[in-house]
This record gives structure tokens, C-alpha cells and sequence, in this order.
């Protein structure tokens, strides 16, 4: 990829190179969690291409493909030393919930073999994050890299420095927690319905109407960071987790609740006097609501304000 004496093709490298952002951070998203974390990632891949010099930027053949690898070593590193900074947050840590369309065009269609796919429609939902959470780093970015981003198992082998045939059992594996933890498929609109209803139902003090929404072993989990306050252990069965609710709605009278789509479905952003107070999300089974996700740490609520 030689240089001409107008430097138009060091330019359209360049070019190349920044419209990546975008995907890169999509991509870092899925493996990290927090958009925080990802745009970390991004701008130490960065750091590393502008690094290289000319000789060395000539050198790459696919820019795209250059990076990708980078940002995914970047990540696998972080995700090592996340598991050591969850271990000393404060209460309940979940992925940071985004809007649906966040990242939409960002990922190729996944592969075309049944056997390597999973439903990926929500590929940033918490729901899915929560699964991805409890695997290992490098099941998470061989999940990612393969199942979301399309990226062949030789390529992934050399991110995450395992053979092949390793790297196929990695997303074996990585693809085995989802669907034990994602059995049940719900149609957008149903989880709507559920979701709309139960609302509805606090909105006017329908006690019964409420604990039909809710599923008996329903879970609520809040995340504060340590900054606001938030219930430090998850919150099991519907008694409990309609008592919670009430009790945030006693203390935030003037808390306003707006429809939002959130990649797991309908969901809620939270304002007081016109401030981002939170985002509600859910995951819904079989016509009820079988958890809830409450987002109130003020750094995982930038993509909302």
C-alpha cells in the first residue's frame, strides 16, 4: 500500500481507519459491558495503529481486519483485570443498558451454519450481557468475535492464542450458557404487553394486577456503583420486588417514567425534574416478568441522557 506523491492513498487508509470507530466500539461494547470500557478499548487501538510507522501501516493489507484483532487482544486483556475490579464494586454490577439502535449496522450477519449460531437479534441486551459475564474471557471474545461479528475461527485463534480447534470449543461452550440460560425466546411485542401492563397496573395501585405480572421467583437486580443508592443483593420473589418498587416510588414522587426501546424490549428511562434517574429493562417468560434490571449508576447512563 504504497504512498503516491499526493498521499491519497495514506489518506483513504486514514479515512478507512476512522470509519472503523464505530464498529470497534460495537464490537468492544459486547466484550466489556460498559461503553466506558469499550471506548477504552478503542482509543488504546488507536493509540497502536498511529504507533506504527509508514512502512508498517503500508504493510496492512486490511486495515479493518487490523484493527479488529487489536481491539479484541485489548479487550480480552481488560476482561482478565475486570474480574478483579467486579469483585471490589459496590453492590450489584450489571451491564450498561443501551438504546436498541445504538449499534444497529454495526455487526455482519453471523454465520450461515445452524450449529454455529445463536438467536442474535438482542446481541446487546442485558440479558445476554449477563450471560456473558459469567464466561471466561476468552468464551466471551470467541463468542463475540465468531457468532456476532462473523470473524472466521482461524482469525480468532490467533486473538485469543489457541489452536483452531480450541478456539471452536470455546464458542462451543460459549454458545451451550446461552442457550441453557436463554431457552425461551419471547416475540417483542408479547414482552411489550407484559411489560406496558404491568406498568400500567402501579400506575393505578392494581396490587393483584402487579403480582400477575410478576413471575413467583422473579428477580430484581440494581446497580448503583457506590454513587446512588441501589439494593446492594439482588431482590427474590414477587413480594419482595413489588416492595422495592413501591418504596422508590414513596421516595421519587416526582419521578416520571418514559417509554424507551431498550435492545431487551420495552423498557423505561427515570427523570426527576427532568434529570436521568435510571433505565428499567426486563426479561419476560411465558406471559410474566422474570427479572428486572435497574440501572441507576450515573456513569452507565450517558447513552440516555
Amino acid at each position: 500500500m504504497p504512498v503516491d506523491e499526493g498521499g491519497t492513498v495514506a489518506e483513504e487508509t486514514l479515512a478507512e481507519v476512522a470509519q472503523e470507530r464505530r464498529r470497534l466500539l460495537a464490537l468492544a461494547y459486547r466484550m466489556t459491558g460498559t461503553l466506558a470500557d469499550a471506548e477504552d478499548v478503542v482509543q488504546e487501538t488507536y493509540v497502536r495503529w498511529y504507533r506504527l510507522d509508514d512502512p508498517e501501516r503500508a504493510a496492512v493489507a486490511n486495515p479493518a481486519g487490523w484493527l479488529t484483532r487489536v481491539a479484541s487482544r485489548v479487550a480480552l486483556d481488560q476482561l482478565t483485570s475486570a474480574r478483579a475490579r467486579r469483585e471490589r464494586y459496590v453492590g450489584e454490577w450489571l451491564p450498561e443498558p443501551v438504546p436498541a439502535d445504538l449499534f444497529s449496522g454495526t455487526a455482519p450477519a453471523p454465520p450461515p451454519d445452524p450449529a454455529d449460531r445463536v438467536t442474535l437479534d438482542d446481541a446487546v441486551s442485558t440479558a445476554l450481557l449477563v450471560v456473558l459475564e459469567a464466561m471466561t474471557p476468552a468464551e466471551r471474545v470467541a463468542f463475540v468475535l465468531h457468532d456476532v461479528f462473523a470473524v472466521p475461527y482461524d482469525e480468532v485463534a490467533a486473538v485469543v492464542g489457541r489452536s483452531v480447534a480450541a478456539t471452536r470449543q470455546l464458542a462451543t461452550s460459549a454458545r451451550r450458557h446461552v442457550r441453557e440460560q436463554r431457552s425461551t425466546v419471547v416475540v417483542p411485542q408479547d414482552h411489550d404487553t407484559v411489560v406496558r401492563a404491568f406498568v400500567a397496573a402501579a400506575g393505578r395501585g392494581d396490587l393483584d394486577g402487579l403480582l400477575r405480572a410478576l413471575a413467583p421467583d422473579v428477580v430484581l437486580r440494581s446497580d448503583g456503583g457506590g454513587l446512588v443508592s441501589a439494593a446492594r443483593k439482588p431482590v427474590h420473589g414477587a413480594d419482595r420486588v413489588l416492595r422495592f418498587l413501591l418504596g422508590i416510588r414513596t421516595k421519587q414522587p416526582a419521578m416520571v417514567l418514559e417509554e424507551v426501546a431498550t435492545a431487551d424490549g420495552l423498557g423505561y428511562r427515570m427523570t426527576v425534574d427532568g434529570r436521568i434517574h435510571g433505565v428499567a429493562a426486563f426479561r419476560v417468560e411465558e406471559g410474566r416478568i422474570v427479572d428486572v434490571w435497574l440501572c441507576v449508576n450515573p456513569e452507565k447512563l450517558r447513552a440516555w441522557g
